[in-house]
């Protein structure tokens, strides 16, 4: 089983609000059309939800935010959750829509909801979820970024794979050369700088949650989503180019 998420910088052009990729997703279903494996699609907000939450001032810390946007990010998110599954439909792969609120009761994840995921899976269909705004309790709510979940469902399900597609090709040692940095482990810590953050974390968040993932004994791999062929090339263990955390499996 593979776990994927869809970055919002990839699935959308994030300098201009409301502005999907169209056929950077296209490109990308396309390849994941060409893989006999379950899958399970988590995406990003991008110039949808992320300029909505940025615009409302809307943190993943729950608070009384703004309730009308509240309501406009949560729209915002349906609208590019329809984008990516009339893309993934066209090109013959069978998404089923699950939205956070599935699985979720307030910040805490329902485990017998996560493995109804498993299950999805496995018949065949491709449970496609997203990064979204929830509601919390006492008029309180939150974003629940496509980052938390990955490691949400990757420590539950434990997929053979976890792989985040991105706008760059993986984590960079030096911003300037753009030196790659092929390996991360649980010892080998990488300080990143000059990273642009949203209101989700941005790169560091990703790492934050790769790591995470990866100590508990799973193999995280970073693509860039421009070059989608690195997607195919990661599962089926052809020649990788990109970032793959590893750590120590728990005893």
């Amino acid at each position: 089983m593979i776990l994927i998420k869809l970055g919002g910088s990839i699935i959308t052009n994030k300098n201009k609000p409301l502005t999907p990729q169209k056929d950077t997703i296209n490109q990308i279903s396309k390849k994941l059309a060409k893989i006999n494996e379950p899958l399970i699609i988590v995406h990003g907000g991008g110039s949808y939800g992320h300029y909505w939450s940025t615009k409302y001032d809307m943190h993943t810390k729950p608070a009384n935010y703004n309730i009308h946007g509240v309501s406009i990010v949560k729209n915002s998110m349906i609208t590019l959750n329809k984008i990516i599954l009339d893309t993934l439909t066209k090109n013959k792969l069978s998404p089923y829509a699950i939205p956070p609120t599935d699985f979720m009761n307030t910040n805490k994840p329902i485990p017998k909801k996560i493995q109804n995921i498993k299950q999805i899976a496995k018949s065949k269909l491709i449970p496609t979820t997203y990064g979204d705004a929830l509601w919390y309790n006492q008029k309180k709510s939150y974003i629940l970024s496509g980052d938390k979940i990955m490691t949400m469902l990757a420590k539950a399900i434990k997929p053979r794979l976890t792989i985040f597609v991105l706008d760059v090709d993986g984590v960079y040692q030096n911003m300037h050369s753009k030196k790659l940095v092929k390996q991360i482990t649980a010892q080998n810590k990488i300080e990143i700088t000059a990273v642009k953050k949203d209101v989700t974390g941005g790169m560091s968040r990703k790492m934050q949650e790769a790591a995470n993932i990866s100590k508990a004994g799973l193999k995280v791999f970073f693509v860039n989503g421009y070059k989608p062929q690195r997607i195919v090339n990661a599962i089926h263990k052809n020649e990788f180019i990109g970032t793959i955390f590893t750590g120590e499996r728990k005893r």
